[in-house]
């Protein structure tokens, strides 16, 4: 990272940075183009060791990409705001984000029904108790992505908190 001085190496903040996020964008390897999308996700920390959870369909380019290479990179971020430094004459982003890799597996029965319970309508205080149809459970595919390399910066809004 060039930027040391907006390096958070702190694993408090990072998860701090990651509660803000709402969108995990994924990247995979497609051929001569990399392929990237967004998702909603949600996470866990077991025994120090981070592990998001994503949700979609039984099919398509995102459920064909997990399932045939399941390596992946990842990038979220919170956008602050645009500051002009009129004394140096710069311009700079303010910013908070989070990047890694991950590797996904593919998760099924007991597990899958955990991770949507326990996980994924925990995250949001809207869904905890909401009681929905668990008939289309059947049809979701959820992939855990364990963690294997995360870093994360912020440029903090001037005269504020770093993270």
């Amino acid at each position: 990272m060039r930027r040391k001085d907006r390096e958070v190496t702190d694993p408090e903040k990072i998860i701090e940075v990651i509660d803000e996020c709402m969108v995990l964008r994924l990247a995979f390897a497609d051929g001569d183009y990399p392929y990237i999308v967004p998702v909603n996700f949600a996470y866990e920390i077991r025994d120090g060791q981070i592990f998001f959870y994503i949700h979609g369909a039984l099919a398509g380019k995102k459920y064909e990409m997990l399932t045939a290479n399941p390596v992946c990179s990842f990038e979220m971020d919170i956008p602050l705001k645009m500051e002009l430094v009129p004394e140096a004459g710069d311009v700079t982003m303010r910013y908070k984000c989070v990047m890694g890799k991950a590797e996904a597996e593919l998760l099924t029965g007991r597990d899958r029904q955990a991770a949507i319970d326990n996980v994924i309508m925990a995250r949001y205080e809207e869904t905890r108790n909401f009681d929905y149809n668990r008939k289309n459970v059947e049809y979701t595919a959820v992939f855990r992505l364990k963690v294997t390399e995360i870093t994360a910066k912020v440029n903090p809004v001037s005269g504020g908190a770093d993270v």
